[in-house]
């Protein structure tokens, strides 16, 4: 199944140190390591610091693995939206008989 996790996580006092200087880069080098995603964009999101992550699983039960390293590393909002590819689409569409 393939996910897009969209994050933000709020700019703070906290968050702008991690900029300055340059934790911000271990931190997210860590979670890209551990979630392995397909795909990943870092943009602002909701006005924040944030970005979309193309993730695929197995199982259901992936998810908090998944999700946590943002929360626990972060402090970000997580959200997940069920997603597909051209082709994904392409083959779930009736065909005409």
């Amino acid at each position: 199944m393939r996910l897009m996790l969209k994050f933000n996580f709020p700019t703070t006092a906290e968050s702008n140190a991690w900029i300055r200087d340059g934790s911000i880069g271990q931190k997210l080098e860590s979670i890209y390591e551990a979630i392995q995603p397909e795909a990943a964009y870092f943009c602002p999101v909701d006005g924040t610091r944030g970005g979309y992550i193309i993730i695929n699983m197995d199982d259901a039960s992936e998810v908090p693995a998944k999700v946590e390293p943002f929360l626990l590393e972060l402090g970000a909002s997580v959200e997940l939206f069920p997603v597909m590819t051209w082709e994904d689409l392409r083959a779930g569409i009736p065909r005409e008989a």
